[in-house]
């Protein structure tokens, strides 16, 4: 494997090109300890690919490395901002991929892991030319909505954009705006430009993916792992969060699964029971939408959940073998 360390990338044949390592999956499916097992063999640094991790403050509830685990395997992007802070698809592939480069320079091999599909996507595609967020169009926007309501909002899109009115919920006004915000800057729908692809990625890429064969062994795992971490203190670590000054309930960080569910049943929106059975229907979503992602995927080679850990990294290495003498 370390043979690729010495091969420059921008060859047209890519397998010359530097190799990275992806490890993708659902929620609760053990990518984090496969990568970090990986550590035992081979000289790679590992980036954390998750919308959650790179928040400080949100450990339990992201299922964080812990502070133990840290030392033995470090992850980059982790506790990189405060929960008030924004992180976009583009800061994540700028910094993955200034990571990389430097992770490479250091004979290493990158490897990232983590479920957040769309920043795999935006490293391996290259990212559409989205305008960035305006203010002024936004305020204009969500008066238009005070006045009228998101459904009708939800309407105009349909008529600009209906593709992107079928995959935006009426309720969720978050993308209805982002929607209506791109149209009115440029002239063209989400659809359109999202169509256009940037810079593809560099690299000589080696995918894996973990997951149950058997859903519901997903589905228990999701809920063992969700009673865990309130076990282990999330609703105080959601309470913390909720006493910084400038913490509210629409930050992006507190929009994460498990996060906004304890932080309603904080505000008395909902009982104990009925935000365990949220909090866990949530993560069962995040999970169904990562796998729907991954079904599409190409070139992935699949791992399974169900079988011990030795056997899944195994299953990586003889793969990265067989890769690298060809």
């Amino acid at each position: 494997i370390q043979q690729y360390c010495c091969v420059k990338p921008g060859a047209a044949d890519m397998s010359n090109a530097l190799p990275v390592i992806f490890i993708m999956g659902p929620t609760a499916s053990g990518k984090t300890a496969l990568a970090m097992a990986l550590l035992q063999h081979l000289s790679v640094e590992l980036i954390s690919v998750d919308s959650a991790l790179v928040y400080r403050g949100m450990d339990i509830g992201t299922a964080k490395p812990t502070a133990a685990e840290l030392v033995l395997a470090p992850h980059h992007l982790l506790d990189i901002l405060e929960p008030e802070q924004s992180y976009s698809v583009a800061d994540f592939r700028a910094d993955a991929l200034r990571l990389i480069v430097e992770i490479h320079g250091r004979g290493h091999i990158p490897v990232l892991v983590g479920g957040t599909m769309l920043y795999f996507k935006a490293l391996l595609e290259g990212l559409s030319p989205l305008p960035g967020a305006n203010s002024d169009i936004r305020t204009e926007l969500e008066a238009e909505a005070a006045q009228h309501g998101w459904q009708v909002m939800h309407q105009q899109l349909a008529l600009i954009d209906p593709v992107a009115a079928a995959r935006i919920h009426p309720n969720d006004p978050q993308r209805i705006n982002r929607a209506l915000e791109v149209f009115r800057l440029t002239g063209k729908s989400i659809t359109e430009l999202t169509a256009e692809k940037g810079e593809p990625f560099p690299y000589n890429v080696h995918q894996f993916a973990i997951a149950p064969t058997d859903r519901a062994l997903l589905h228990q795992r999701i809920a063992d792992r969700f009673r865990q971490m309130l076990a282990n203190g999330f609703e105080q670590e959601v309470l913390n969060l909720k006493m910084r000054p400038q913490s509210h309930a629409d930050l992006p960080a507190m929009r994460c699964v498990g996060y906004r569910q304890v932080w309603q049943y904080l505000d008395e929106e909902c009982s104990y029971e009925q935000m365990v059975e949220q909090g866990i229907a949530a993560t069962r979503q995040l999970a169904k939408r990562q796998l729907t992602w991954l079904r599409g995927w190409p070139n992935v080679t699949w791992l399974k959940s169900e079988v011990a850990l030795a056997e899944n990294l195994q299953a990586v290495l003889s793969s990265l073998s067989l890769i690298s003498r060809k």
